[in-house]
C-alpha cells in the first residue's frame, strides 16, 4: 500500500468525499462497537486484504515496519470466517464478546490514480474490556485505508493497521480495527 508519506504532495479532495469518507469512518466504528459485524462486513468491498503488518522496535523508523511479517493477513474469506466463528460461542479471545469504543480522528483523505477510489489516513483508539474484568485495553493505531466510492455509498477496500505498541499488551486481536 502506498501511503501519502510515500509521495510529495498528496492531492486533496473536495468537501462533500471528505464528509462522505469520515462519515463512512465513523459509521463502521459505531457499528463494530455496537457489535453490529455482519452489518459491518456489508460495507466491506469483494477485493478487501485488511492487514496488521509486524512492527520492530530494535529498527530506526524508517524500517520498523515489516510488511513481509503479518499479525493479521485478511481477504474477505478470511473476515466473513472470523464473523461466523465469533457467532459459534467457541471462539474463546471473544467469549465473553469484547465492549469495545473505537475513537476515530486525526483523519487525512486524498486522491490516488484509481478516479473511483481514495486513500483515507486515520488514527484509531480502541477501549476494549471483557466481562466483569476490571482490567482493559488501550490499542492505539494508525490506519491506512484505500477506500472504493461507489453508487451505494463508500466501500473499505484496503486497510493497513500500524500498531503502536510493538508488543501487544493485549491477550488477542480478536476485535476488528
Amino acid at each position: 500500500m502506498t501511503t501519502t508519506a510515500d509521495t510529495a504532495a498528496p492531492r486533496k479532495v473536495d468537501d462533500a468525499t471528505y464528509t462522505a469518507v469520515a462519515q463512512f469512518l465513523a459509521h463502521e466504528a459505531r457499528l463494530l462497537d455496537e457489535g453490529r459485524e455482519q452489518d459491518w462486513f456489508e460495507l466491506l468491498d469483494d477485493d478487501l486484504l485488511y492487514t496488521v503488518p509486524a512492527r520492530q522496535s530494535t529498527e530506526p523508523r524508517s524500517k520498523e515496519i515489516d510488511r513481509s511479517a503479518w499479525r493479521i493477513r485478511d481477504t474477505k474469506a478470511h473476515v466473513r470466517t472470523r464473523i461466523a466463528r465469533q457467532n459459534t460461542g467457541h471462539a474463546y479471545s471473544e467469549v465473553p464478546p469484547s465492549r469495545t469504543m473505537r475513537l476515530v480522528g486525526s483523519i487525512e483523505v486524498v486522491a490516488t490514480d484509481d478516479p473511483g477510489v481514495v486513500a483515507a489516513h486515520s488514527s484509531l483508539l480502541l477501549y476494549r474490556q471483557r466481562g466483569i474484568d476490571v482490567h482493559f485495553d488501550l490499542i492505539p493505531c494508525r490506519r491506512n485505508d484505500r477506500i472504493r466510492l461507489t453508487d451505494a455509498g463508500p466501500r473499505l477496500l484496503e486497510r493497513e493497521v500500524i500498531l503502536t505498541e510493538t508488543s501487544l499488551k493485549t491477550a488477542n486481536l480478536g476485535v476488528f480495527l
